[in-house]
């Protein structure tokens, strides 16, 4: 069963530690009860969640992206509202949980948990979509990276065009599109009919975790699909410069901007990185990306904390948010 459970007032008082004489963002944020209230809401970003792991699982990676919804959530609601932090400007969407009808077993078919996938990427098209067309901006927190499909196809058909889309990240996720899984969302958006992913660019690659027939796939295509690989980065440390440089190609049209947390060192995802980009590195590209008017959704998926880095991941991943929402704040 997958559904869309709207989050309300009392739901964020519950996880709130109020103090007196101040005002935490859950006291200010802004709720909804249907997607049709969203065009007739003033606030410019939707925040939602997406708790599921089903994608990493076809994929074969490790589970745990379903907990970081729930890790960013407590952290994001006590946020001091103050002259940067708007609640006012954000509405608390809510999140999209899925429960398989079928026990998951070390022997079920990948096929099956990929066909559950599909029935995924149908609901994160549909809020994802609604948000877009509304004239406003989907920040999605949560899930594996098999949700990006969603996120590409619901601001295209809202828009009705092909976008370009920035993925900050270890892999491409352009496995090959013989059932749905966290490596192939890219893949699949990209052949899609009608297409869907106009330029893709890839920022962070890592050498040793990409197949050969995927970079020979790219350089068939090699003038819509790009990449900077995270060993040239390090060697060159130029990294903010080319960083620039593909959002510059990318903002001709609108464009999404991807963060998978396996691109960031040590941090607690689907495929761990002991080389990667450091958290202060990965919120200077965020907030390079949102200066950008072009930048119309935000997609921060992989994580995958747990009981001991609960609370350190749910601040991360705030951090993450505030930042975008600074930048866009400038655009």
């Amino acid at each position: 069963m997958i559904q869309l459970h709207f989050h309300t007032q009392e739901d964020s008082h519950k996880q709130l530690s109020a103090r007196d004489g101040e005002t935490k963002l859950g006291q200010s944020i802004q709720y909804i009860s249907s997607l049709d209230d969203l065009k007739n809401h003033t606030s410019r970003y939707v925040v939602f969640g997406i708790c599921e792991d089903m994608g990493v699982q076809a994929n074969f990676g490790k589970t745990g992206t379903a907990k970081a919804w729930s890790a960013f959530l407590r952290s994001f609601l006590n946020i001091q509202d103050n002259k940067y932090n708007h609640g006012s400007s954000i509405i608390l969407l809510g999140h999209i949980s899925v429960k398989p009808d079928f026990t998951i077993t070390a022997e079920t078919p990948k096929e099956e948990l990929g066909a559950v996938v599909s029935r995924i990427d149908k609901m994160v098209t549909q809020v994802v979509k609604a948000i877009v067309a509304a004239g406003k901006i989907p920040i999605a927190i949560g899930g594996g990276h098999n949700n990006a499909f969603g996120m590409i196809k619901g601001t295209a058909t809202a828009l009705n065009t092909a976008i370009n889309v920035i993925n900050i990240d270890a892999h491409t996720d352009l496995r090959t599109a013989d059932y749905r899984h966290s490596g192939n969302g890219f893949r699949y958006a990209y052949e899609n009919e009608p297409r869907l992913l106009n330029k893709y660019c890839i920022f962070g690659l890592h050498k040793n975790y990409t197949p050969a027939y995927i970079f020979e796939w790219i350089e068939a295509r090699k003038e819509e699909v790009k990449y900077v690989l995270f060993e040239d980065i390090i060697a060159e440390n130029n990294g903010r410069e080319l960083y620039k440089d593909m959002i510059a190609e990318l903002s001709v049209t609108s464009f999404g901007l991807e963060l998978d947390c396996d691109a960031i060192e040590n941090f607690s995802s689907s495929a761990i990185t002991p080389s990667g980009f450091n958290l202060s590195d990965i919120r200077n590209l965020i907030s390079i990306t949102g200066l950008s008017k072009k930048c119309s959704y935000f997609h921060l998926c992989e994580a995958a904390p747990t009981n001991k880095n609960m609370t350190q991941i749910g601040k991360a991943l705030s951090y993450m948010v505030t930042d975008f929402i600074h930048s866009k704040n400038e655009d």
